[in-house]
């Protein structure tokens, strides 16, 4: 249930009123927002904007991710009186790490609504925790007050991490200082305590200084805490919006909250031809960790930093950064520091191709040594060879010495590879890489894709066009897409797969918050007509079926909003189900309880089956394919006969090693005492095999010896003539990556 006050209408009206007028320094309106690219759509929402900032708040569209109603759905920056586009999926209040479900109700109140101040109450429930939060923006301000205040009505006493978060959709990231690289870390290396969300033309900062330990790389910035039964607890924190991507008034915002005292650095930044490049900075190390920059405009730049020691040094796109320069800031000092001679590009000519037939072949290559850039606006650290022609990438990069990794199905067909080179500027280096490839699943009619990956939709930053390369590049057969909830880039994925004879499996990860499911193939583009956030579990299996889907699977069971997590928590609107089809294994949680499930279900006879995915969001930090569903398929490779495979078992998941069963398929029957004929194939090389029977039971082990640098076996195992229910292969390279079978039913 949810209602809006009688006042809050009222209100409403009023500050349609305001935000009409020229002279309103704080307007609060009701209806589709005005910002640009907004979610915030149904007649009852409400955007509210001063000369700096625009956010919308979703009264009764529905956020992301199955998120209640009332969260903030849109924010934008404000520039010379035009609002620019919205660059965030949400941002919001988690009660528990990720989930707020389950929520059954909710009301917002317009507590203060004037020319220069208005204040926004939301309030709602996670179960029995009653959750208030206030908006407050001010005259003036560039940045919006978050207080949410947590009270437990149950019983019980909770453990619980809560706190704000915020999600862009778009842009780049930058990690709170101290914690960069981390997916999750506790706080006590942390050098601030705020998260950047950033591009070239605007920043939002989350200011939460009560939080001790992040999550996603810092979206989430959480509080670990127990509230007691009655207890009640609150969070204070502030979001800021800077209409450019300089991180000074963010630095500066975050001294005046701390009261700390500041020196100002300046001076200007050149290129070695007196040019201004593009994209100047100045970047500011504390620690030895990435802690801020600032734009130089015009080849000038100004910043106030907090008192301490830094490391600071000019850079530039594609140009050699300057020498560093360390400096002592104490309170009111005033320093110049000029970077005038930083060097221009090189450019890299690269073509990668088959060692033995000279076939090009598509790659990833990556910056493994070398000077890379520090801010993503700047450039990448990875790139992919082009569509078109494959094989072949032109990279501008800073000149100077590197070591670049090549991969182009490196630890599944092929060996990574290294690349030595010098690079002068002005200058153009030709490289030809050449890649050994060790196997060839295609031969055996075997075929591979990464069903768990994501494009640029909400919080995904990927281009499609990207998306596939970066799939091709790792080595895989079919390409696939999994936006949370839409399918606006099916057409442009089948387009770009097309043009390199690719099939294309498309597919919609349908998100509610307590079990995320990517039901495919679905019919290109259709859209999704249920609402994630409210419907249960029955309907959007139906939804997916509805949609075309051959298979629906359930993705990441055991994390915060994965299914089986959730029916253990009584959770799941509907309850128990057992249509689903397939269960995922995972690149970015722990797999160990959903193989621990199959084995359960293997041993009472389920045919729940595997599927595997990398949920990969950002191709460039992330590595697609890194683990992928192999699948036999002995006619025309279409992706309905790729969906049907995988029900069927006849396939496996696999991080590296590739598996070639010559007598019994995966899914299929035989008898105990058989011989089980299969061939394995490991490019890093083979540590060990392992034959899983019934309850996860190791039957027997083949190691292989660690100085012996074994790619292949020819394996004839007997099935122990004891072994009832079921077995299965796990096969372990020496790095450690590992190959998981579907299982082989046993006849009684």
């Amino acid at each position: 249930m949810h209602k809006l006050s009688k006042s809050a209408v009222a209100t409403l009206v009023s500050g349609l009123l305001l935000g009409a007028s020229a002279h309103a320094d704080v307007s609060i309106t009701q209806g589709k927002t005005a910002i640009p690219d907004g979610e915030a759509t149904h007649a009852q929402d409400i955007t509210v904007k001063n000369e700096h900032v625009a956010f919308a708040l979703a009264v009764e569209s529905a956020p992301p991710w199955g998120v209640p109603r009332g969260t903030l759905v849109d924010l934008a920056a404000v520039k010379n009186g035009k609002i620019d586009l919205d660059r965030v999926a949400f941002a919001d209040f988690i009660p528990n790490s990720w989930s707020a479900w389950p929520n059954d109700r909710k009301s917002i109140d317009i507590v203060e609504d004037s020319d220069e101040k208005a204040v926004i109450k939301v309030s709602r429930n996670f179960d029995k925790v009653d959750i208030t939060t206030w908006y407050t923006l001010e005259a003036g301000s560039d940045s919006i007050g978050l207080k949410t205040v947590m009270s437990n009505q149950s019983e019980d006493d909770l453990e619980l991490e809560s706190g704000h978060t915020i999600w862009p959709d778009t842009g780049y990231q930058f990690a709170v200082p101290g914690l960069e690289g981390n997916e999750e870390a506790m706080a006590d290396n942390a050098l601030a305590d705020r998260m950047v969300a950033y591009d070239r033309d605007w920043a939002f900062a989350l200011h939460a200084p009560y939080f001790d330990r992040i999550k996603y790389n810092g979206r989430d910035m959480y509080l670990g805490h127990t509230l007691k039964a009655g207890e009640t607890r609150t969070f204070d924190s502030k979001l800021q919006v800077v209409p450019n991507g300089d991180m000074a008034p963010i630095v500066k915002a975050e001294a005046e909250r701390h009261g700390e005292a500041t020196g100002t650095i300046s001076g200007q930044l050149r290129a070695d031809n007196g040019k201004v490049p593009a994209d100047a900075i100045v970047m500011i190390e504390k620690d030895g960790h990435p802690y801020a920059w600032t734009l130089a405009k015009n080849g000038r730049y100004n910043m106030a930093l907090p008192e301490g020691k830094y490391q600071v040094y000019g850079t530039a796109t594609g140009h050699a950064n300057s020498q560093p320069q360390s400096i002592t800031v104490s309170a009111d000092s005033e320093q110049t520091l000029d970077f005038t001679s930083l060097k221009s590009p090189a450019t890299l000519a690269l073509n990668v191709e088959e060692a033995t037939s000279g076939v090009a072949k598509d790659a990833r290559v990556t910056i493994i040594e070398g000077q890379a850039p520090p801010v993503e606006f700047l450039g990448k650290r990875t790139f992919f060879t082009d569509l078109l022609p494959a094989g072949h990438a032109e990279l501008k990069l800073a000149p100077g010495e590197y070591k670049l990794g090549i991969n182009a199905g490196a630890g599944f067909t092929a060996e990574s590879q290294t690349l030595d080179v010098t690079l002068e500027s002005g200058k153009t280096n030709q490289q030809v890489v050449k890649v050994p490839q060790v196997t060839f699943p295609n031969r055996n009619h075997w075929y591979g894709a990464d069903l768990h990956h994501h494009g640029n939709v909400l919080e995904g930053v990927t281009p499609p066009e990207v998306v596939v390369r970066a799939q091709l590049a790792t080595d895989l057969d079919l390409t696939f897409i999994s936006d949370h909830d839409s399918t606006i880039n099916h057409k442009v994925f089948a387009d770009l797969s097309a043009k390199r004879g690719v099939p294309f499996i498309p597919s919609i990860e349908i998100s509610p918050s307590w079990g995320h499911m990517n039901p495919f193939p679905i019919d290109n583009g259709t859209a999704l007509t249920v609402d994630p956030g409210t419907d249960d579990v029955h309907t959007l299996i139906d939804a997916a079926h509805e949609m075309g889907a051959e298979v629906v699977p359930m993705n990441h069971p055991y994390n915060d909003y994965g299914y089986f997590t959730n029916i253990a928590k009584g959770a799941v609107p509907g309850g128990k189900t057992d249509r689903f089809d397939l269960m995922e294994l995972n690149a970015r949680v722990d797999n160990e309880p959903t193989l621990e499930k199959a084995h359960k279900l293997w041993d009472q006879g389920e045919a729940m089956y595997l599927t595997a995915g990398t949920d990969t969001h950002d191709a460039w930090n992330q590595l697609t394919g890194r683990i992928r569903m192999m699948a036999n398929v002995d006619g025309e490779l279409t992706p309905l006969a790729f969906a049907k495979a995988l029900k069927a078992g006849h396939g496996y998941a696999t991080q590296g090693p590739i598996l070639y069963p010559q007598n019994i398929m995966f899914g299929e029957t035989a008898k105990a005492g058989d011989k089980w004929d299969i061939n394995v194939v490991a490019a890093d090389g083979l540590k060990e095999v392992r034959l899983i029977g019934q309850g996860g039971e190791v039957l027997n082990t083949i190691t292989i010896n660690p100085e012996e640098s074994t790619q292949r076996l020819e394996l004839s195992l007997p099935i122990p003539a004891d072994a009832e229910g079921w077995i299965n292969l796990e096969v372990e390279d020496k790095d450690g990556s590992t190959a998981w079978t579907n299982p082989v039913w046993l006849q009684s």
